[in-house]
């Protein structure tokens, strides 16, 4: 097999980049500033979407959510108390959408995921040669096989702000420094703690990680990628503001990368996917919205950078955002909204809490109170150099006036050229999948012999006897599929993605096989049981 690089993924949940090597001085993350220090770091990365299943919907297919139909939140969940949206679906994006990760498998690739997904559909059986708690680089059948492995810590999720999450944060909360749009109270500074407590928590465990690569003799050929999906705190996660969409971005390649190195380039979570396979010397297929920014297959870097917001539990709504290196621009399409809409699982959020009760009280004002607003401007502008914290709209100032039709125009050309699904009601895109109200399945593979008695011609859906040498070709009538196949008896036996037709032994063989599409019910499972004479 020819040498490869391996690569290692850690993304942490919720996370904009509170990190000493990011300039935070209350971060404790010794082992994120020692990966920095021997890799690059991006000061410049954003998400496309700033909660999570959008967004990984994008780096599993380097497409844009909105492009494909995966930009609600979520959709493989009932929402319990609004039992009459359109969920649970899978999303079935276009057929010739797939897992980048196939992509590496069909390269001979070992590929596993530790243990998250959340892609909008449900993960296929094609995707990962393991997807468990358990998986790791380590359990690959063959210790010269390159792998991808991603590991996925949720300790940093929003969720672990919540008191019964962390009740003894290792953080001092008089140390916390708030940003201007939260109110200086004491459960919100003991959120702050939680928050970075968690980081810290996480930040160990990465260490662990990188500390097994070095036992495994295994740092020198591994590109090591760290990155978040979105921000965690209200105002930030759910929303195009950067505290929303700005995620650490820091990757450590030995034989690439300048060790120390700051890029002042834009990037976007889109581009994790044909970044990879531009580092493992894969061709990037054509459909790619994201775009590689290391490697041999590298593009151009991109003058903007793009988010959305679309329902996200029980709210609908519809924002779109367009960034460069120093403006944002945000387009609200229902300005007639206020900024709080009924989402309940954020309202448990304690500085969600503080800021619910301050404005009950109308103890909120100045900048806290401006998600409080009962109606959007159609159009906010920020200057993120002189303003940061996106507290200062501009869209009304004449001096921006250049600046803010620039940005539309990105805005608009954008739109146009990867498509917007988020003009269609959810209701009606979803029954343009599920026509009967039910999820399509996949038709099963069928079994092709191809040998001088049976060249190719028929089936056999369950085997035979062949006169040698006899290659077996799987084929699936639902486009788009992929084919999944195991010569391995038992309840759970590694299935291996199918490429190219397969060369079976003479003796007998027993051939599993089953079939998916993202967003289609699994096929059922077709058994082959081929007896080869010489």
């Amino acid at each position: 097999m020819p040498e490869h690089p391996n690569i290692l993924w850690i993304s942490f949940e919720d996370t904009n980049p509170f990190y000493g090597c990011y300039g935070d001085p209350v971060a404790r993350t010794p082992h994120l500033d020692r990966l920095a220090a021997q890799g690059c770091r991006w000061p410049l990365a954003f998400s496309t979407a700033g909660v999570c299943a959008p967004a990984r919907s994008a780096v599993i297919t380097g497409m844009y959510p909105t492009s494909i139909g995966t930009h609600h939140m979520r959709t493989t969940h009932t929402n319990r108390f609004t039992p009459e949206m359109p969920t649970p679906y899978s999303a079935c994006v276009p057929h010739y959408v797939k897992c980048f990760s196939e992509y590496l498998r069909a390269a001979g690739y070992y590929c596993t995921n530790n243990v998250k997904t959340d892609y909008q559909f449900d993960p296929p059986v094609t995707a990962w040669d393991e997807l468990s708690a358990t998986a790791h680089w380590r359990n690959r059948p063959d210790p010269r096989q390159p792998f991808f492995a991603v590991f996925n810590p949720t300790e940093t999720h929003e969720s672990g702000m919540w008191p019964e999450k962390c009740p003894t944060p290792t953080f001092d909360p008089r140390a916390m420094r708030l940003p201007p749009y939260f109110p200086d109270t004491p459960k919100v500074r003991e959120a702050m703690a939680r928050m970075y407590t968690h980081i810290e928590n996480s930040d160990r465990y990465l260490g662990e990680l990188l500390a097994q690569l070095d036992e495994d003799g295994l740092a020198g050929n591994t590109i090591v990628f760290h990155w978040s999906d979105h921000g965690p705190l209200p105002r930030g996660k759910r929303w195009p503001y950067d505290s929303g969409i700005r995620v650490p971005m820091i990757v450590r390649w030995p034989r690439g990368l300048q060790p120390g190195s700051v890029s002042d380039r834009l990037v976007s979570t889109i581009d994790l996917g044909p970044t990879v396979l531009s580092l493992c010397g894969i061709p990037i297929p054509a459909h790619m919205q994201g775009r590689a920014f290391l490697g041999p297959q590298e593009a151009p870097p991109r003058e903007y950078v793009f988010a959305t917001r679309d329902r996200y539990d029980e709210a609908y709504d519809m924002v779109r955002a367009a960034r460069d290196k120093r403006f944002k621009y945000i387009r609200n399409l229902k300005p007639e909204l206020p900024y709080q809409l009924w989402i309940p699982y954020l309202n448990r959020h304690p500085i969600q809490q503080e800021l619910w009760r301050l404005h009950r009280t109308g103890e909120l004002s100045g900048p806290p109170s401006l998600l409080f607003q009962e109606r959007r401007p159609v159009e906010e502008l920020y200057d993120t150099q002189t303003d940061p914290w996106e507290i200062r709209n501009l869209a009304t100032d004449p001096a921006y006036a250049a600046d803010l039709e620039r940005l539309r125009r990105a805005l608009d050309d954008w739109t146009a050229d990867v498509g917007d699904l988020g003009r269609i009601p959810e209701s009606e895109m979803v029954r343009q999948w599920y026509p009967d109200g039910r999820q399509p399945r996949t038709a099963p593979p069928l079994f092709v012999p191809l040998c001088d008695a049976s060249p190719g011609i028929e089936g056999a859906p369950e085997g035979g006897t062949f006169r040698g040498p006899l290659l077996l070709q799987l084929h699936c009538a639902t486009q788009g599929a992929s084919i999944a196949y195991t010569f391995e008896t038992g309840e759970h036996p590694r299935w291996l993605l199918y490429t190219a037709p397969l060369r079976l032994p003479p003796g007998k063989t027993t051939v599993r096989a089953k079939a998916i599409r993202i967003g289609y019910a699994e096929s059922e499972e077709r058994t082959g049981i081929f007896e080869m004479s010489v």
